[in-house]
């Protein structure tokens, strides 16, 4: 096999140095990007490097942030304009390479072994040279690692910021990543850390050298995959993006949508208003990405004790329509749940699973209502159609409709769905 050479490009501070791109005025300030406070998603997204002086850290509610900075300026999300700037991003990739896979908005791998020849570049030289082009073509400065796997490269694109390039080869990689602490490792979380650090594995260094026994005890099979990102020896190949869909192919096993509201929910009218929502966004992807489902499982949870509760029911038949899967769904929360003012609701969730591809055919059932399934899913095709082109909101259900603060809601639009994770295969 080539030797392999591939690149971690990832975007500083992301959405918040967008901002401040897009609007020049906010680029000597401290910039958070928050979420909408009345909506209670008043927390920390992303902060520029003034913010992040402050100690303002992400995930941070917006009342700490502003306690640590009172002159804090707060921006809204505009995932529209993060995405494009991602795209923009992408183009500038693959000039170099058609082996990129996203890892989210702002991260991104590429494999330029095969591109060197042809370009006359070094590995190297083609970090530098997308570094500069990040910064000439769209005014956006990144982090970039260079390594021969996956996990070291995103190590290094970690290792310097902003506006840096670290090459980590077989001759370095022990002075470089081995002592940095284990929690820096790839898919090594605080929980697991509380583990490893109480068995005396405080760095990857010490991780690499773990002992089987301790790690089939304590993780499993992903201890033991832990271990060999910590050595080097992750071998997983670049996934090159979909420029139709901007993802990687992947086996999708569910879709869902879930959502917070802005005040909680005490009746049924707005329970179902807001269940047909979803079902809506649920159904409007599945039929993208050209999927039917058998089983429907919706999820409510309490504001009093924030606990959330799932119901799951199979459908007769495979089914990406809209008004099949909000009806089984609503069926179902209304059965196992009093929406009232002593049981009021915070959020709502559904998901669509033991999916079947429209493209492998579908088995058909002698008691289908045949006609009428073919008339509703016309009628979903068509309404889609319309909402590529005008928008979301331009045809709303009636339950949806009659309910003021979801018939101003975007539930696909408003929950951007990322790129496919590293162990998601």
């Amino acid at each position: 096999m080539r030797d392999r050479a591939i690149l971690h490009s990832d975007i500083n501070c992301c959405y918040a140095q967008i901002e401040c791109q897009a609007h020049p005025q906010l680029r000597d300030k401290p910039v958070v990007v928050g979420g909408d406070e009345e909506a209670r998603h008043g927390i920390v997204l992303a902060k520029n490097l003034r913010a992040k002086r402050y100690g303002i850290r992400t995930a941070d509610t917006l009342v700490e942030a502003r306690r640590k900075c009172p002159n804090l300026v707060v921006v809204p999300p505009d995932y529209r304009l993060y995405l494009q700037v991602a795209r923009d991003a992408r183009r500038i990739y693959y000039d170099y390479t058609d082996q990129v896979e996203p890892f989210g908005p702002d991260e991104a791998w590429l494999d330029v072994g095969g591109s060197t020849r042809c370009l006359g570049l070094t590995p190297t030289q083609i970090a530098y040279e997308i570094s500069e082009r990040m910064k000439s073509e769209l005014g956006i400065m990144v982090s970039i690692g260079l390594s021969w796997n996956k996990v070291f490269a995103k190590f290094g694109s970690e290792y310097k910021k902003p506006d840096a390039v670290t090459v980590i080869t077989p001759e370095n990689y022990r002075c470089i990543v081995w002592p940095a602490p284990v929690r820096e490792l790839l898919y090594v979380g605080a929980a697991t850390e509380r583990k490893l650090y109480s068995a005396g594995i405080l760095s990857i260094g010490d991780l690499a050298q773990a002992g089987d026994r301790y790690l089939k005890k304590t993780f499993g099979k992903i201890g033991f995959m832990l271990r060999a990102f910590a050595r080097g020896e992750d071998i997983s190949e670049v996934k090159p993006l979909d420029p139709t869909s901007w993802d990687v192919s992947r086996q999708i096993k569910s879709y869902g949508n879930g959502i917070t509201f802005p005040r909680d929910i005490t009746d049924a009218h707005t329970a179902k208003a807001v269940c047909w929502m979803l079902a809506e966004s649920v159904a409007q992807r599945m039929r993208e990405g050209r999927a039917c489902c058998k089983t429907v499982t919706v999820g409510i949870r309490s504001a009093a004790d924030l606990r959330s509760r799932s119901y799951q029911a199979p459908l007769p038949a495979p089914t990406d329509i809209t008004a099949e899967l909000a009806s089984t769904a609503w069926n179902l929360m209304d059965a196992r749940y009093d929406f009232c003012e002593e049981e009021p609701v915070r959020g709502l969730s559904l998901r669509a699973s033991n999916l079947v591809s429209l493209d492998d055919g579908l088995q058909m059932n002698f008691c289908d209502l045949l006609p009428t399934r073919r008339h509703l899913r016309a009628l979903d095709v068509a309404i889609d159609d319309l909402r590529r082109r005008f928008g979301n909101n331009i045809v709303m259900w009636g339950p949806k409709a009659s309910d003021v603060t979801a018939a101003s809601m975007d539930a696909k639009c408003d929950n951007v769905v990322h790129p496919v994770g590293f162990l998601h295969r």
